[in-house]
């Protein structure tokens, strides 16, 4: 998969994020390469979900 796949299917799991959860913004969802933890403790945070919650929640996307 070539980072043009990735951003793709970043920007569609974004999407639903959002519509899914209301309160998320574009800054919470922003993703930088080798960032994903720091993103992933911002969604927990303001979520109120656990590491494994927010998996479940992605990969359902």
């Amino acid at each position: 998969m070539n980072t043009t796949e990735v951003k793709g299917t970043w920007d569609e799991q974004k999407l639903k994020l959002k519509q899914k959860f209301a309160t998320l913004t574009d800054n919470d969802l922003m993703f930088f390469e080798r960032k994903k933890d720091e993103m992933l403790v911002r969604l927990q945070v303001k979520l109120g979900k656990t590491k494994e919650e927010l998996h479940k929640i992605m990969a359902a996307l």
